[in-house]
């Protein structure tokens, strides 16, 4: 796949956690916008203080700081996508569900982020079904890895027809569109997804890397970004699946832990821009 940087107005929206170490959350789905040729904004729920090794600690923001940037954004800058990743509180839910109802956005991608990759619960276990309840029957694509799906529907996924499963599952719980991510089996990294009529399997080769700090988000951001340039759900999906691919493929050995993707591998230009 490549990308090319060039000017676009298309502006889309990152409602999520921050990550000081700028692999996965709000920095992450900002910088996949910008791979995109978006204009990113953001909506900061928590502070996340993390690195490639480990979570130190989160700090929620109030509900009406959210409000507050919900407004900010929607009477302003309409986005085309909106992007929402980690929600840590009842609180944060309920602030987001409130401002979805208010504005009403389109194509939004729910990615629900509850574990960081050192096993970290970023969605304590007592708020995740007030998450199904609120947030999931908003999702125009949900975007739930193998462990989230599983602790979302309450079984074990242990194959191709228990991803599909939870995706029917979690369909009726609300969701026009459902993607059960594959990657955290150890011999495929296939991707199920069910449109609300039929199933479609996005197969992926499985990369061997420790560059995988943030890719839940990276993936999912991405998705919202086709989506907000017009492209089919399906293309959305496919075209986010190559994206994330390749800059887990280009990424660098960063950190003592997960390292974070190369969001911007194919965006490499001259500062100056030909200015010198």
């Amino acid at each position: 796949m490549h990308l090319q940087a060039r000017a676009n107005a298309t502006p889309v929206l990152s409602v999520a956690g921050s990550d000081c170490s700028g692999g996965a959350g709000l920095q992450a789905d900002l910088k996949t916008f910008a791979a995109h040729g978006l204009y990113g904004m953001s909506v900061v729920l928590s502070v996340v203080a993390e690195n490639t090794s480990r979570v130190i600690n989160s700090v929620d923001m109030p509900s009406e700081s959210i409000f507050a940037q919900f407004d900010a954004v929607f009477e302003d800058i309409v986005p085309k996508a909106v992007k929402i990743g980690m929600l840590g509180s009842v609180s944060i839910l309920e602030s987001v569900e409130q401002s979805l109802a208010r504005y009403l956005p389109s194509n939004i991608v729910i990615d629900p982020v509850m574990f960081a990759k050192n096993g970290f619960p970023l969605m304590p276990e007592s708020i995740r079904k007030e998450f199904a309840r609120l947030l999931i029957p908003y999702a125009c694509v949900l975007t739930p890895n193998i462990p989230e799906a599983s602790e979302l529907c309450g079984f074990e996924i242990a194959s191709l027809e228990d991803m599909k499963k939870s995706a029917l599952m979690l369909h009726k719980m609300g969701a026009k569109s459902v993607l059960v991510k594959g990657g955290h089996k150890e011999d495929f990294a296939d991707d199920v997804l069910y449109d609300g009529k039929e199933f479609h399997i996005f197969h992926a080769k499985k990369l061997k890397s420790t560059s995988t700090h943030g890719t839940g988000c990276t993936l999912s951001s991405a998705i919202a970004a086709n989506l907000a340039l017009g492209f089919s759900l399906y293309d959305s999906i496919r075209r986010a699946k190559s994206y994330t691919y390749n800059a887990i493929a280009h990424a660098a050995p960063l950190g003592k832990g997960f390292g974070p993707t190369n969001h911007l591998y194919a965006c490499a230009c001259d500062p100056l821009g030909g200015l010198h």
